[in-house]
């Protein structure tokens, strides 16, 4: 047996070849057939590279249907899919090719020169590009390659994806994901959620982390649906595709971003039969307010890099505003005290999970997997959380001063070491403060040094080079000191409070 996970794409694929699996608002669409024919050719292109199964493909490029059938085409010949944020630059770029050691490395075409320099360094041994309209050298190779028309086996515990997410420590953490994750994970949601082929997701999200990768794109293939393929989110244009959708998946900015506009009615929505919420934690005021103008309940579930998807709320049944729902099939939750000992409902305590969808561990990082990963299985999320009498959770806190920003994930101590080594500045502690649009918005708070007269424009414009546009503070002030402990620990909790109507009211 094939524990490949393409294995069950394709007997999904197959049957139905004839219909529209990806269509964008170009016109620029392919069929289920169409689809296995340019992944074979993909993977053909990939063998030639010197590409072998187990093989890391780090991807770095800007969405489009292509960025998908390489996904398709890296799991058909055993490859290991390192999809990369399209905002990180370039210093960021040089530790994931230095830390996964990929064997080919896929950019734009407009990076290829600085992707070439970096790879040269890393000791990354191959370069090609994909452009947005099926253009680019590995367009080149896969349209002149020898099909590879097989699936190549792989085991249930193979790798299929590794996906990044940073560290407290601002060393970024590879998650290893195997074929078992990844499809387990999408039978559940399927199952859970109703997809059928006659479903037409509206696909508005980023294709280099979980939602919109491995939830969006995994559970439309499982079903055997087809997907309205959208560059980035843009209301006018959910706006229209609505009438002929049958579900959204988003983040809360695109729900609070529907909500400003007077054509989002009943009427609208007529045929839509899911709205599908994640990523970040949407306000009990976007979720009341999203159903009176519908008729429509967000269903918001939780989920992380490491995990996938953990809960839902029901399909059928009472989506409760401000929690993410209960366990989804084959998973377990547990809250603990710091000992890991199961506490009470109602109590709040560190979320912990376990089941199939469960990572296998951070890549080459064995003590912090066995930190995170406990001996029976279950996962330390990192978030606290407590269960009401009915078996929902709900997040109340984070245990690490992650924040999360317009759905991706920010690590104060990466942003805080940058800021920290600025002439001028002595210290500095960065923050997630309520922001309308985002979330959180990221706040850094700055002590300079005696006599120094460095500005919020000048600390955000030392940052581009360095950081991913998500994690560059939206704002930057500065004080004489910062609050701390008995122990000298700073009070970032202080710190959420004293600037936590900064983005709800800007003057």
């Amino acid at each position: 047996m094939n524990d490949n996970l393409f294995s069950t794409f394709a007997e999904r694929m197959t049957p139905r070849s004839d219909k529209t699996f990806i269509e964008t608002p170009e016109g620029r669409n392919y069929t289920f057939g169409q689809a296995l024919e340019l992944s074979s050719r993909l993977a053909g292109a990939l063998k030639a590279l010197g590409v072998t199964p187990g093989d890391r493909v780090a991807v770095q490029v800007d969405k489009s249907p292509e960025a998908i059938l390489l996904y398709l085409a890296c799991l058909r010949m055993g490859g290991v899919y390192l999809p990369l944020n399209t905002g990180y630059t370039a210093s960021e770029i040089g530790y994931f090719l230095g830390d996964a050691e990929p064997a080919l490395f896929v950019c734009r075409p407009e990076s290829l020169t600085d992707a070439r320099a970096i790879a040269k360094e890393k000791g990354c041994p191959a370069v090609e590009t994909l452009g947005t309209e099926a253009d680019g050298s590995l367009m080149d190779k896969a349209n002149a390659a020898e099909p590879f028309t097989e699936i190549e086996p792989r085991d249930s515990d193979d790798l299929a994806a590794i996906l990044y997410t940073s560290g407290t420590t601002g060393r970024s953490k590879g998650a290893m994901l195997t074929h078992h994750n990844l499809g387990s994970n999408a039978r559940s949601l399927t199952e859970a959620w109703r997809f059928t082929d006659a479903d037409r997701l509206i696909h508005a999200l980023p294709i280099f982390h979980t939602h919109g990768l491995f939830v969006a794109c995994n559970v439309t293939l499982m079903a055997g649906g087809s997907l309205y393929f959208m560059p980035r989110f843009d209301a006018d244009a959910i706006i229209e595709a609505m009438p002929r959708g049958t579900a959204l998946m988003g983040v809360p900015t695109f729900y609070t971003r529907l909500l400003q506009d007077d054509r989002l009615t009943p009427e609208l929505v007529a045929n839509m039969r899911l709205f599908v919420s994640g990523s970040a934690p949407l306000t009990a005021d976007t979720h009341r307010e999203f159903e009176k103008r519908t008729g429509h309940a967000i269903l918001e579930r939780y989920g992380m890099t490491e995990t996938n998807m953990n809960t839902s709320n029901p399909y059928d049944g009472d989506r409760i505003a401000g929690t993410v729902g209960q366990p989804l099939p084959g998973v377990e939750v547990r809250i603990t005290d710091d000992n890991h000992t199961p506490l009470p409902d109602g109590e709040i305590g560190m979320l912990e999970v376990r089941g199939p969808n469960v990572f296998k561990g951070y890549w080459r990082m064995p003590e912090k997997t066995r930190e995170e990963l406990l001996e029976d299985g279950f996962f330390v999320t990192g978030d606290l959380a407590l269960r009401d009498e009915r078996g929902y959770i709900q997040i109340v806190g984070r245990d690490k001063d992650l924040v999360i920003s317009g759905g991706f994930n920010v690590y104060p101590k990466e942003v805080e070491q940058i800021i920290d080594e600025m002439d001028g500045v002595s210290e500095s502690a960065v923050v997630g403060v309520p922001h309308p649009d985002f979330g959180e918005g990221v706040t850094a708070v700055v002590v300079l040094e005696p006599g120094a007269t460095l500005t919020e424009k000048e600390v955000i414009g030392a940052l581009k080079e360095d950081l991913a546009r998500y994690k560059q503070p939206k704002r930057v002030f500065f004080v004489e000191s910062l609050p701390r402990n008995t122990m000298g620990k700073v009070q970032k909790k202080q710190l959420r409070e004293d600037y936590k109507d900064i983005y709800q009211n800007p003057a």
